[in-house]
């Protein structure tokens, strides 16, 4: 009953646990803004995989300067868990929910530690591929989960352990070209599923149908989207067809939680080379290409989108990594990359050549504040779901080259729901020619249909911002969900 419920009071704590991945930790940290201004203290699990130099240290140590009222606290690491983090295929990439299971003495052994003053434990979805809502339940903790994806992902993933029942012994990649119907979506083929979800025996996608099938034990979702956005996909949600014969838990939208930027330096009086450089180019006028903390291409592709951004004759701003495979794809338990040699991994000349209308930025630059800046006109974009978020709240046309994941799940509801990107065609195939990299920039940057991709764009902006407002539909959502812990 309403008058049961606790409110909000100082000294009681909210964990937070994001898991493995920056694109996972990132909103999460922000999750923690508006639990304390709700009165309640915060503190954020960091797992770090053992003996791995990886990004997550650089964005821990950032967050955390960033946010000083929230508490992080690593988990020690089983000594045993290095043995473990690897894939039972040794064909397969290494298997990051193994890692997470083994975590979960550390997270229990944490919990026991400062158990009077938890109010609740808010997981990440891939937190329940390992089982910790197990741990919740044992020590009678409230478990909710953050969704860092967006609705229409969500819908599917909650809807894919029918799916697969349906199809029986056969795989997803394995039943054709035909488009599939999942609530809440517009169809798509197989194809544009994950990858791991087109091998029924991938070890990984099994972990992943489990953390689907386990999310609905917890007591709410929390989703880093706004009311506005993916409608169907939401109505579906919330009338249960995503899990039929089962109880769908309340769906807070909360979102758009992204990163608040801040110049990316190092501190308040530093400022990134590239937002300086930015300041001195005209209105709408720079593409900036990004793919995301783990979004690599090898030298081929790094070639091809040089010269086709040296012809297209637009203002770019670009980050490079250095490649981490042949694929591109992604691995949470892989080592920081090395810098790149851009001399080395770029067309002889392309540097000079473009120097005076492009900057090419080695590994990391802030993302948003890129995108919220006046000289940026476009996004080049995975189409990873922070990023996508990013775009919309600076009001960005998305030119979109999903990569792995959710993401081409994602450039479906870009493109074809949204009306605010482009496909960067040939995405799924070996290479993005460069005349399609100086097309697809040109038409957006020149033409009338970029300038209505960037109108819609612009309207979904102020529909963000309205969420966000004392009052709004977000701010309403989350206030909801603390009267609900």
């Amino acid at each position: 009953m309403e008058s049961a419920r606790r409110r909000p009071a100082m000294g009681d704590t909210v964990v937070l646990n994001p898991g493995l991945g920056v694109g996972h930790l990132v909103p999460m940290v922000e999750l923690a803004r508006p639990f304390l201004r709700g009165g309640l203290a915060v503190t954020v699990i960091v797992n770090v995989p053992p003996g791995k130099a990886t990004d997550t240290s650089a964005a821990v140590a950032r967050a955390a300067a960033a946010n000083p009222s929230v508490r992080f606290h690593v988990l020690p690491t089983p000594p045993d868990a290095d043995a473990d983090a690897v894939a039972p295929d040794a064909a397969e990439a290494p298997n990051p929910f193994v890692l997470l299971r083994r975590m979960n003495a550390p997270l229990r052994d944490y919990l026991r530690s400062v158990l009077p003053s938890v109010r609740a434990l808010v997981l990440d979805m891939f937190c329940f591929c390992a089982d910790a809502v197990d741990v919740a339940a044992d020590l009678g903790v409230p478990v909710y989960v953050f969704y860092t994806g967006s609705a229409s992902s969500l819908a599917v993933n909650l809807y894919l352990p029918r799916m697969q029942a349906q199809i029986g012994d056969a795989s997803l990649g394995e039943i054709g070209d035909a488009p599939l119907s999942f609530p809440g979506n517009r169809p798509f083929k197989p194809t544009d599923l994950p990858g791991l979800a087109l091998d029924r025996h991938n070890e990984v996608y099994k972990s992943f149908l489990h953390a689907f099938q386990r999310i609905p034990e917890s007591r709410g979702i929390v989703i880093n989207r706004f009311e506005w956005l993916e409608g169907r996909a939401l109505r579906a949600l919330r009338d249960g067809a995503c899990v039929p014969g089962r109880a769908t838990p309340p769906v807070y939208c909360v979102g758009p939680m992204i990163s608040a930027g801040g110049g990316g330096g190092g501190g308040e009086e530093k400022k990134h080379e590239c937002l300086a450089w930015l300041d001195a180019q005209p209105e709408k006028s720079v593409v900036f290409l990004c793919f995301g903390s783990m979004g690599t291409f090898p030298k081929t592709q790094l070639e091809e989108i040089a010269v086709g951004m040296e012809r297209s004759g637009q203002r770019f701003l670009w980050v490079v990594q250095s490649p981490r495979s042949a694929d591109g794809g992604p691995d949470l338990l892989a080592d920081a990359l090395a810098e790149p040699d851009l001399a080395a991994l770029l067309p002889e000349g392309f540097l000079e050549r473009t120097g005076g209308r492009g900057l090419v930025v080695k590994s990391w630059a802030p993302q948003a504040d890129v995108l919220r800046h006046r000289a940026t006109g476009a996004f080049v974009t995975h189409c990873g779901w922070n990023s996508t978020l990013e775009a919309i709240v600076a009001g960005q046309p998305l030119i979109c080259w999903p990569l792995y994941a959710e993401q081409r799940q994602n450039k479906v509801f870009v493109v074809e729901e949204m009306g605010a990107g482009v496909e960067m065609a040939g995405y799924d195939g070996e290479v993005v020619a460069a005349a399609e990299v100086e097309a697809k920039v040109r038409w957006v940057m020149e033409s009338k249909g970029g300038e209505a991709l960037r109108e819609r764009a612009m309207a979904a902006k102020e529909k963000a911002l309205e969420a966000l407002q004392e009052g709004g539909a977000s701010r309403t959502a989350f206030a909801e969900f603390l009267r609900d812990l």
